[in-house]
């Protein structure tokens, strides 16, 4: 069958489902491609269909990112009438409960073939309402890249073999979810670009985060790009001291990429090398990892890469899909990257050189690693926006519900390192604040083109993180807390643990608000707005305006409003644009750790979200997909 460029429709997901935009009834299901529990994430799509109203064609609403809709018809003065329209249901979860921590519904819908496209947690593929002759592309858990007939669902026999392309990790793995695709591909023109999700602090010898690049037609490899440079010709490769460069691995890119199709570029979210909390190994800034790197989308020619952290033992890799906007200032207008950041900085680069747009300076940092470390002595640090989240704490300001809940949290926070930003991982315990799951994370950012608002949600809580020295044989030397996550970090001379400093009630040590979401001006740099988001509702049954830590992302419409749900609590929110003021809730069946969608169909606007959970995060698990409008 020959394909025309509009006639492709290209996904990186577990599983899909297609729903009627209507009602939510299926059309067409295709069962899982193998059955493990791993949490999926959204598809994304060339192209609308030109009879599909105002759409959401990619899972960040556009090749960039933008996550805005000039949806209108909800407004500020009529979101309060915002009813439940439809509700659907996977059924994906029931016989699998016993998955439990293991999944995470974190799916947003996208509109194509005359249905909402998304998916599961478990590799199932639905389709609700009559698909046409197109071509749909599926990155899978196993490291697997399928073209699908989107009206039937089989594989199309003309790419790869038997319609199926096996991306090969470069080491053997140690388990089959040592490495995976878990995020939507990017797209430009015929090339389809997939990333990966590589298990963190296992090994210093680990799997490469090479980015692939196929023809979507044939499945025929077109190029390869590692972060890591093992070629002596590369001018990153001096970043890395020695022959360090040909021992680690990693640097992947496991969020999602943005696509500059008029000037042909992909834009790389690039992660931490391994292992994450300790360089001694790979002294240098170790550049390419922790970066924004622009690629020509045809050959995977580096044209310019900045670096958002130097050196990382953090685990602060770059998380959230790189913005690509239009912001105006003085009546011009200027095409950039805007990339937030775990650490809560905003860096604003030009689209074409990635150099600063809002200035950036090279700033002190604490020293003083464990011994063998080498960090950087500086780190960049935007000088327009101040950081969106703190980044110290005492333990005088030591959070609790009672007295003796606080006084714990101080002797926890008193134990630990914590001088502010960057402090490097110890022997005695380092406090991480913001925590390696935000700041901002996967969820990534909305832009308000009209207004130069970039829209992102924050997490606010800490982490402690402690190095164990080990012996020549890998053996620790101590022991370790067991109701800690341990990391064996294998070939490098110390262990970690980590946890989220708790209060003995289970709450953040760190004082509150745990989840905010904010609003910049990125004309100036400026923080417009910054609110509280998510109560304590579901998690205590109190609803307390406390914040909590989120898994998502907003959205912002045409009619002023942003659109999320994210937070630990069972609701879809929307707040003016304006303000971050919220003017209406609509309480979920499930947890709502996913980043919502918009779309118009038949004169009534939508807004849907996946409603099914986070088992880490601990909110209601289900299975849900649910649809809110005005009524009619």
């Amino acid at each position: 069958m020959k394909l025309k460029p509009l006639d492709l429709i290209f996904f990186a997901v577990l599983a899909f489902v297609a729903v009627s935009l209507l009602g939510g009834s299926a059309i067409w299901r295709l069962a899982p491609v193998r059955d493990l529990d791993i949490d999926g994430r959204a598809p994304i799509v060339t192209e609308a269909g030109a009879d599909m109203g105002a759409g959401w064609p990619a899972y960040g609403g556009d090749q960039g990112g933008s996550r805005y809709s000039a949806a209108a018809q909800i407004t500020a003065q009529n979101v309060s009438e915002l009813r439940q329209a439809w509700t659907y249901r996977t059924r994906a979860f029931e016989g699998r409960e016993a998955a439990g921590d293991n999944v995470a519904f974190e799916a947003t819908p996208i509109l194509a073939e005359n249905a909402l496209i998304f998916c599961t947690q478990f590799n199932d593929v639905i389709a609700v309402e009559g698909a046409c002759a197109a071509r749909v592309f599926m990155g899978t858990v196993d490291a697997r890249l399928l073209a699908l007939d989107a009206r039937t669902g089989a594989l199309c026999a003309d790419f790869g073999e038997g319609g199926v392309v096996r991306i090969e990790p470069s080491v053997q793995l140690r388990w089959p979810g040592e490495f995976q695709i878990t995020s939507a591909p990017a797209v430009a023109g015929d090339v389809i670009i997939v990333g990966s999700s590589i298990s963190d602090n296992l090994r210093t010898e680990a799997p490469l985060g090479t980015v692939h690049a196929f023809d979507a037609r044939t499945g025929r490899q077109i190029w390869r790009f590692n972060p890591v440079p093992r070629d002596p010709a590369d001018p990153a490769r001096a970043s890395w001291a020695g022959d360090s460069a040909d021992m680690a691995g990693h640097a992947n890119v496991w969020s999602t990429m943005s696509v500059d199709s008029a000037r042909g570029l992909v834009f790389l979210p690039t992660s931490s090398p391994s292992p994450d909390f300790y360089g001694g190994n790979r002294v240098g800034d170790n550049h390419y990892a922790n970066s924004v790197v622009a690629l020509r989308a045809a050959t995977g020619e580096v044209v310019w890469s900045f670096q958002t952290v130097h050196h990382d033992v953090w685990d602060y890799d770059v998380p959230a899909q790189p913005g690509l906007y239009r912001v105006w200032r003085d009546g011009a207008a200027r095409d950039v990257v805007a990339q937030v950041t775990k650490t809560g900085l905003v860096f604003v680069l030009d689209r074409e050189t990635g150099e600063p747009v809002l200035p950036i300076e090279e700033r002190a940092v604490p020293q003083g690693g464990v011994e063998g470390e080498h960090l950087s002595p500086t780190q960049p640090f935007p000088l327009a926006t101040p950081p969106l989240v703190p980044d110290r704490v005492s333990p005088s300001d030591a959070f609790g519900v009672t007295l003796w809940d606080r006084l714990g949290c101080e002797r926890q926070l008193s134990a630990l390192r914590r001088d502010g930003l960057y402090t490097p991982p110890s022997l005695q315990g380092t406090l991480l604040y913001p925590f390696n799951g935000g700041g901002a994370n996967w969820g990534s950012a909305a832009f308000d083109p009209r207004r130069n608002l970039l829209v992102v949600n924050i997490n606010n809580i800490g982490h402690a993180v402690r190095l164990y020295r080990k012996t020549q044989d890998d053996e620790v030397t101590e022991s370790v807390n067991e109701s800690e996550e341990f990391a064996p970090m294998e070939g490098a001379p110390y262990a970690m643990t980590r946890d989220v400093v708790l209060s003995p009630l289970g709450l953040p040590c760190t004082p509150p608000p745990w989840g905010m979401i904010a609003g910049v001006d990125l004309s100036s740099g400026e923080i417009v707005w910054r609110r509280t988001l998510g109560t304590t509702q579901d998690l205590s049954g109190l609803p307390l305006a406390l914040g909590t830590p989120g898994a998502g992302g907003p959205i912002i419409t045409g009619g002023g409003l942003v659109f999320i749900g994210a937070a630990m609590d069972n609701y879809l929110r929307a707040l003016d644009v304006e303000t971050g003021r919220e003017v209406w809730k609509g309480r979920l069946p499930a947890g709502g750790q996913a980043t919502p969608m918009t779309y118009e169909w038949q004169g009534r606007q939508y807004v849907v979200i996946a409603a099914g959970g986070h088992g880490r995060l601990g909110t209601q698990l289900g299975d849900y997909l649910v649809a809110f409008a005005l009524p009619n």
